[in-house]
């Protein structure tokens, strides 16, 4: 039998007797629950794994899930990296896990897909960090230019995909580009633009203003070709309607046509007419 050594002060005394109370409700051996608590757990992740490969909608797996929900494997958390525009109630209904939801029953790739449709968002990971936290990492599109097609404007990304055509407004900085082909050679059209930032005063339009035909191959050849000849000899802030680069030996330019002459006071001009 063990001998308790008397207490020295009431304090002494009372901190003993809480002591004892609490060592009664803890177990002899706590590593040998905590390693009991860990192997049931790699066991009922086991289960639900192969319930998940062989029967989907199997009584095993949800008992599994419910037993691993007791542990506290659920999604308490949700953290998302790299959101910038993607509404966010859009993403959380993209992953469909509320909390409390058993984490071992939380599909990431079902997740990747579902994110990866909305129109925001180019590439996504999903991660489960047990014991009750979803990692969401995302990649967002990146506005490159507006396309005008069949007289509606939309918003592409450096890939080409049209992003939205909704509050296009916030993006009237961007270059304008027409036609079938476009969004897939817009990110080459502007990279070649900016390799001569003088020329990026001038807006480049079909009507009312100097039109600039490029030619089908060597782009930035003639492009460079056109700062060249500008610095020269200011080609541009003359009175012309149209510059052709798509010969390689030479430059094409088609002047603004003079107005007609009115006809001088009092002098009459003939009309000829048919009977």
């Amino acid at each position: 039998m063990r001998r308790v050594k008397p207490a020295k002060s009431l304090e002494s005394a009372k901190f003993l007797l809480l002591r004892r109370r609490i060592q009664r409700y803890l177990p002899r051996h706590p590593l040998r629950v905590f390693l009991g608590l860990a192997a049931f757990a790699v066991l009922a992740v086991a289960v639900v794994g192969a319930a998940d490969l062989f029967d989907h909608g199997s009584r095993l797996r949800d008992t599994a899930l419910a037993a691993t929900g007791g542990l506290g494997l659920t999604v308490q958390e949700v953290e998302v990296e790299g959101r910038e525009v993607t509404p966010r109630d859009d993403i959380l209904k993209a992953i469909d896990a509320g909390r409390g939801t058993p984490i071992l029953g939380v599909n990431p790739a079902k997740i990747k897909q579902q994110l990866e449709s909305l129109p925001w968002i180019r590439t996504a990971s999903v991660e489960r960090h047990l014991p009750d936290t979803l990692y969401i990492r995302l990649t967002e599109r990146q506005p490159l230019a507006l396309w005008q097609r069949n007289g509606k404007m939309m918003l592409i990304d450096h890939d080409g995909v049209v992003v939205t055509t909704e509050h296009l407004d916030h993006y009237g900085n961007l270059l304008l580009v027409v036609g079938e082909d476009a969004p897939k050679n817009a990110e080459a059209l502007i990279k070649t633009l900016q390799t001569q930032p003088d020329l990026m005063r001038w807006n480049l339009q079909l009507d009312n203003a100097i039109t600039i035909e490029l030619p089908e191959a060597n782009i930035a050849d003639a492009w460079t070709h056109l700062a060249q000849i500008d610095r020269e000899h200011a080609l541009l802030a003359r009175d012309i309607e149209q510059v052709d680069l798509r010969l390689a030996d030479r430059v094409v330019v088609r002047a603004v046509p003079e107005p007609p002459k009115p006809a001088a006071p009092g002098k009459r001009t003939k009309t000829a007419t048919r009977t």
